[in-house]
């Protein structure tokens, strides 16, 4: 067993999804190869990703970004545009930075989620290398920006990195991809402990049910400012309201991890995401969603939801325009779903494990 490999993991900055949905893979790793050494390459926040993966070296430089963003589910097309062609036609040099980085201490295998110029960058250098994620920055400005005319130049790159690692494992659920090197895999989430008791004794709330408002590490267009007070509710929050209410803390006031905290709540309010929806998935923890028909990963990521967890949509307005009462009774009247399994975890282990023997 390679117990002493290095691994280099780069990680898309575009909010918390793609380290969450990766750190359950490092952390099975870890227990198969404890002195296996890890350095991430990322923007994401230190104090979410030690929370997440422990000890690491870092590397802040990335130039990946996803796309821009006006709040956690408005896209700037145009400032996305801009950027995406403004990295092709630095594209080389981009390269060439990131193969300095790495040449500067060279790991054994590179695992990205889902940043596209440090795959490019191990090709260069002969590492292996494995993306996984459950979408691709390809097939997202494809559907976004597929039309403009230097979509063709930005696409080549995109889809040549991705292409260039031994494979992309998309992890379910996903977004349909257009890649020659996918390879399907299970979900991937930690799965969490559910503590109910320890949260109302230490919100003091006794049988008042507890909401988590989850929107992810971008601004989200709903203000907890205007968030509507519902007897017998408490809710936690990244974002409480500014002027302050008895019946809303921060989210860490709990004391728990983010993960737990998930399976220790009544319900959790967030958007589509990967990280949150699977989690929640694990544990059977119903989910309150706004809709985001635009976004590709949408459908699959609703339809992987519902079948394991009680789910309904809504919209950010009916949020907070007095329907939350009536929302919260629509959704724990839906029937009860089999919880999910994360076997994806084991999966992606067993196959970055091959990569290194």
């Amino acid at each position: 067993m390679p117990s002493g490999f290095h691994l280099w993991l780069a990680l898309s900055p575009h909010g918390y999804g793609h380290a969450a949905m990766t750190a359950p893979v490092i952390t099975q790793l870890r227990r198969r190869c404890p002195q296996m050494r890890l350095t991430i390459q990322t923007r994401v926040d230190q104090t979410f990703l030690r929370s997440r993966y422990g000890d690491f070296d870092h590397v802040e430089q990335i130039e990946d970004f996803g796309f821009r963003m006006i709040s956690a589910t408005g896209i700037d097309l145009q400032a996305s545009a801009q950027d995406y062609a403004g990295l092709v036609e630095r594209y080389d040099q981009a390269v060439a930075d990131n193969v300095l980085w790495m040449k500067q201490d060279r790991p054994d295998l590179v695992l990205s989620n889902v940043a596209f110029i440090p795959l490019a960058a191990a090709k260069v250098l002969g590492i292996p290398a494995i993306a996984m994620s459950s979408l691709n920055w390809a097939d997202m400005y494809r559907h976004y920006l597929g039309q403009r005319p230097e979509a063709p130049r930005v696409l080549e790159k995109l889809m040549g990195a991705y292409e260039g690692a031994q494979s992309f494992l998309a992890c379910t659920p996903h977004q349909v991809m257009s890649l020659s090197n996918q390879v399907n895999i299970g979900p991937l989430a930690q799965v969490g402990v559910s503590r109910r008791q320890h949260v109302h004794r230490l919100l003091g709330k006794g049988e008042t049910r507890v909401g988590l408002v989850a929107f992810g590490g971008i601004d989200h267009d709903v203000s907890m400012d205007d968030w509507p007070c519902l007897p017998g509710w408490h809710w936690l929050t990244p974002q409480p309201a500014r002027r302050g209410r008895d019946d809303m803390d921060h989210w860490t006031k709990a004391g728990l991890s983010f993960t737990d905290l998930v399976a220790s709540v009544d319900v959790v309010v967030t958007k589509p995401g990967y990280g949150t929806f699977t989690e929640a998935a694990m544990v059977g923890t119903p989910v309150l969603y706004t809709e985001r028909p635009d976004w590709p990963e949408s459908p699959h990521l609703d339809d992987w939801l519902k079948a394991h967890t009680q789910a309904l949509s809504t919209t950010p307005a009916s949020l907070l325009d007095g329907s939350l009462e009536s929302l919260l009774q629509k959704l724990f009247s839906l029937p009860k779903q089999k919880v999910a399994t994360p076997e994806g975890i084991g999966q992606a282990v067993d196959i970055l494990l091959s990569m290194v023997r």
